[in-house]
């Protein structure tokens, strides 16, 4: 027994090597994204649209210790209630509250429109976290959950990171979800009425005027997504030098103002509006299960 057990460690042991070399490799071979962009920070964005399954990937520097990064996001007891301060900054989550049973921990997220709404007009996705890899060199979280709003399916969202710096710290977000014929359906029907404008952030160049063609349909709106949750993310970390009775606002206006330098993408609501249904559904979670 013990001899298998030595053999199960060194085999997981030897995986999260492979992983922080792997997250290592992609951050040398992103030196000049990273460094000229048109996001102007250092990130790095790229999706994938599947027959049934859509992908989005953001490779980011922050400017804050691999250990506060880690410590706030990654540690059993303190992470889940953390990530909720994170997923409720994103206009569509409405809720959000962290749980520990013999099973796991669990996410109890509420997903629904971009304005205020009760939540039982609002759709629950139960997010199983799971603290995968915490390491001095190498962290990895990850967030599941088997179904979500409009019949989709699969819900993943992982974070991965690695100190490239004494006060520097390289991340890789994924969300992804997938999607059956009733997903792909109401997904569809959405990108044809409210959701016709929008776009993404990849694009190629349009000959004829020299400006970019931003890709549009549920890659635009996978990647549109990503980086709310990339920035969320952002916004978190930046508000902890601050005093416990001054974070959320700061971390709600700093998400807001990320948001609108990219306004062709992200711009949703005025900022009092904002900020109002916020500060509205932040009260919520703390008191409603």
């Amino acid at each position: 027994m013990i001899a298998t057990f030595c053999l199960l460690f060194q085999s997981a042991l030897t995986h999260a090597q492979d992983r922080a070399a792997s997250l290592r490799e992609k951050y040398q071979s992103l030196t000049q994204q990273l460094a000229q962009n048109q996001f102007q920070r250092p990130l790095y964005l790229e999706s994938v649209e599947l027959p049934s399954a859509l992908d989005g990937n953001i490779y980011g520097v922050l400017n804050h210790p691999f250990a506060l990064v880690s410590g706030a996001l990654n540690d059993p007891a303190q992470g889940p209630a953390n990530w909720c301060d994170v997923l409720i900054l994103h206009l569509n989550t409405k809720y959000c509250h962290a749980s520990t049973t013999a099973d796991g921990t669990v996410l109890a997220v509420n997903i629904g429109k971009k304005t205020e709404e009760s939540l039982s007009s609002s759709y629950r996705v139960q997010f199983n976290y799971r603290s995968a890899e915490s390491r001095a060199d190498y962290m990895r979280v990850e967030l599941s959950a088997a179904t979500g709003p409009l019949s989709t399916k699969d819900y993943k969202i992982v974070l991965e990171a690695i100190p490239v710096g004494e006060n520097r710290t390289f991340i890789h977000l994924t969300y992804a979800y997938g999607y059956g014929t009733a997903g792909r359906l109401a997904m569809k029907t959405y990108l044809a009425t409210i959701g016709s404008d929008k776009v993404g952030f990849s694009s190629t160049s349009d000959p004829s005027t020299n400006e970019p063609n931003y890709v549009g349909g549920v890659r635009g709106l996978v990647e549109r997504n990503t980086m709310r949750y990339y920035l969320a993310i952002e916004a978190y970390l930046d508000a902890l030098s601050s005093p416990p009775n001054a974070r959320l606002d700061k971390r709600l206006a700093n998400w807001f103002d990320a948001t609108e330098q990219y306004p062709r993408q992200l711009h949703e609501v005025s900022r009092a509006d904002y900020m109002r249904m916020k500060h509205n559904e932040y009260q919520r979670q703390q008191s409603e299960q």
